[in-house]
């Protein structure tokens, strides 16, 4: 670990100063929206929950300016602040979840109701959310350097990335959407193209992390989940080619899933015989 002087620690704490300022005021301005929503209309309420889902990434944001000046002055991580910064992603989040659900592989009509009331937000506010998401995880993410301890954590927070971003587009009028016409023409191409992308990731990276980490039935599962829910995007853009070359790789993934359940089973018989 490296040593500091106290003039280094005093320019930390110089340097630091505005930034925690400006934590503690993203924080009490959220604990006054939280109070805000009990009181609002439905349709105030979701608008206010999105624009604090909004101000959690600019919280995260802070939290890893903290730790970049502790890197750069002190020539350590602010592990306190990327704990924090780590929390209010996921509060971030849950903020978007309660909004659009968290599902993966589901039909768009189980939360269709839930996307409808997004409706005040138009395309182009929502995909600059999500820009502004994928950017802040990658700086987290970049946050930790080579640290190889905390690669595999990271997979939950690609997942529910993957998730949102699926789900607060609006498959109901995508197809509209992506006339050139449409004033929400350019951002449902890049959202959607994101999208596509994401969900993709999303199940490679819980297949590594099954394959080369964990060995859990659960990662596995997980990236079925993700696959599957990309077969269904391109399903209902009517991308038929697309959505049965996923389908012959699912049913590859599946038949190797089946057998490894089935190795586990025989393992553990066999360990009941021996016992």
């Amino acid at each position: 670990m490296a040593k500091n002087s106290d003039s280094d620690r005093l320019q930390y704490g110089e340097k630091i100063q505005v930034y925690k300022a400006a934590i503690d005021k993203i924080l009490k301005w959220e604990g006054k929206v939280l109070e805000e929503i009990l009181q609002a209309s439905p349709a105030e309420a979701v608008v206010k929950q999105f624009i604090l889902a909004d101000s959690m990434f600019n919280l995260t944001s802070h939290h890893i300016i903290l730790n970049s000046i502790s890197q750069a002055v002190l020539r350590i991580n602010n592990e306190e602040a990327l704990g924090e910064a780590r929390k209010s992603i996921s509060k971030g989040f849950s903020y978007l979840e309660n909004l659009v659900t968290g599902y993966v592989d589901a039909p768009f009509s189980e939360y269709e109701e839930k996307v409808s009331a997004l409706d005040p937000i138009d395309g182009e506010q929502r995909y600059r959310l999500i820009r502004k998401i994928g950017l802040t995880i990658q700086l987290f993410e970049n946050s930790y350097r080579d640290n190889s301890k905390w690669k595999w954590t990271f997979v939950e927070i690609e997942g529910r990335f993957a998730a949102v971003t699926k789900n607060i587009l609006d498959l109901k009028n995508i197809n509209a959407n992506l006339d050139h016409r449409s004033p929400n023409y350019e951002a449902t191409v890049y959202h959607l193209r994101l999208v596509k992308k994401l969900l993709n990731d999303a199940a490679d990276r819980y297949r590594e992390r099954y394959e080369q980490a964990t060995n859990h039935i659960n990662d596995f599962q997980a990236s079925l989940n993700f696959m599957n829910a990309l077969r269904r995007i391109h399903i209902i853009l009517n991308e038929t080619y697309e959505a049965e070359t996923i389908k012959k790789k699912l049913d590859v993934w599946e038949v190797k899933l089946q057998g490894d359940l089935n190795k586990k089973q025989e393992e553990k018989n066999n360990k009941e015989e021996t016992a």
